[in-house]
Order: C-alpha cells, then structure tokens, then sequence
C-alpha cells in the first residue's frame, strides 16, 4: 500500500499566513516561508500554498514568494489562486513550484486543465474543488470561496477533470472547512471509488483521528490540514506518529 501523504495548506494574503472559519474571519498567523520550512522540517510529505486574495499584482508578488519557498523549502509543494490562463501557471511553475491547482478558472474554462496537462504533464495539475451540499443531498462545486454554486455535480465534475487531465483532485467540503468536525468520509469514499487518480482531502481536520478516519474509510490518498498545525494543537511529526501506531502507512 501506497503511504498516505499529510500536506499542511497556507493560505496566503498580502504576503501572509492566514485563517478562518468557512473561508471568512481571517486572522494572521505567520510567515509562510518559514512555516513552509518547519512543517518540512516537522515531515511534511507537501506543502499547498493559496494566493486567496490574488490580483494581477498580487500574481507577481506571489511568484516571488513562490522562488523564496522553491529556495527555502526541501519537499514538493503546490501553489493556486488566480491561475486563470497558462501563462499564469507557467509564471509560477517557472518560479519553482512543483505542482499548481486550479479551481474557478478550471470551471468557467474546463479546457485549461488541458493546456497546462498538456505542457507541463498531468503531474503537475491538480484541479481543487470546494463543494457543498444542497438540500437534496447532491454536492455541488462552488466558486468564490464557496459563495457561488455551480451547476457542475462533485463527481462528474472530478471524472470531467480526470479525463482533461488533472492528475489529482483536492476536493474540500466547504460545510466541514475550519469547523474541526471532521470530514465527511462517505464522500470521500464514494469520490475515491469513482475515479482512478489520487485524491486529497480538505476540510474538517480536528483531531488525528479526523485524520486517520479520511485516510481509511474515507479512502483519500492524502489529507490536507491547516488550523491544526497553524494554532499547534498538532505537530505533523505527531500526526504522523500516532496514524503510524495506528497502523496507516506513512513516511515517517
């Protein structure tokens, strides 16, 4: 069996590391540069950055961000927000990024996947899907911080992305996002099963656990975790200890 991935995200505006509940009430939390180089330093598998307050401006400022990590930080890391054209993934992959993420620009222009898959290889592209769940029960992508829906239904939208290329998803469940309740598994399962490339968990990490219930029977490849490893409820070494004492294959 393959060994899970645990990947901190840093959420990036003006410069900074931030976070909130929902995408909303922001608060600081430090330098993303040297957290990038202590979740490295604690066995990070990866790191995701996200520009969330990305402008023409800011994609240029971000880039240079980008090269400071590339020169800082020793794992593989992904970086997204405003990527709306392959020029603006070139830009940044340029700049020493190892993959890059797309999510609004892949739904309003499906054919970007391609493109950049195209370029650069499916390696490179993981396509992020922020959805909800509507009263029907049917889970649906949504753009702008989860503030617009889509039409696009969660799972043929990531069997969409798959065959234009994406060589992995990030599908985060905007119900669960900065709660620390957990994720919601049966999801994931069904979202894993439905499709053959890897898939990377967001959303809801609140305890190892959490943790440890997405990597099996939420059957993700990977899970992506923020507010514990920002407020330092958890180390990722820690993480990585207890899923390993659990059983779950990790790199430790």
């Amino acid at each position: 069996m393959l060994a899970k991935r645990i990947i901190p995200c840093l959420d990036v505006k003006d410069g900074r590391v931030v976070k909130g509940i929902n995408f909303t009430g922001l608060s600081e939390v430090g330098d993303p540069v040297e957290l990038g180089r202590k979740y490295a330093l604690e066995g990070a598998d990866e790191l995701v950055y996200l520009d969330i307050s990305a402008t023409i401006e800011g994609r240029n400022t971000f880039a240079e961000l980008v090269g400071r990590v590339a020169d800082t930080v020793n794992i593989p890391f992904t970086v997204g927000g405003g990527i709306r054209s392959l020029d603006d993934a070139a830009r940044l992959l340029d700049a020493g990024a190892d993959k890059i993420t797309v999510n609004s620009a892949a739904i309003a222009r499906p054919e970007l996947i391609s493109e950049i898959a195209s370029r650069y290889g499916r390696q490179f592209v993981v396509v992020a899907i922020d959805a909800k769940s509507g009263p029907d029960g049917v889970w649906h992508a949504t753009t702008h911080g989860g503030s617009r829906q889509t039409d696009k239904e969660l799972f043929a939208w990531a069997r969409e992305a798959e065959e234009r290329g994406a060589g992995e998803i990030l599908f985060t469940s905007m119900d669960h996002d900065g709660t620390r309740n957990g994720y919601p598994c049966p999801v994931y399962a069904a979202l894993s099963e439905s499709i053959g490339i890897p898939v990377i968990a967001s959303g809801g990490a609140g305890s190892v656990e959490d943790i440890a219930a997405v990597l099996t029977e939420g059957k993700a490849d990977a899970a992506l975790a923020a507010s514990i490893f920002h407020y330092g409820q958890y180390t990722v070494a820690e993480v990585k200890r207890q899923l390993a004492a659990s059983g779950i294959p990790v790199r430790l």
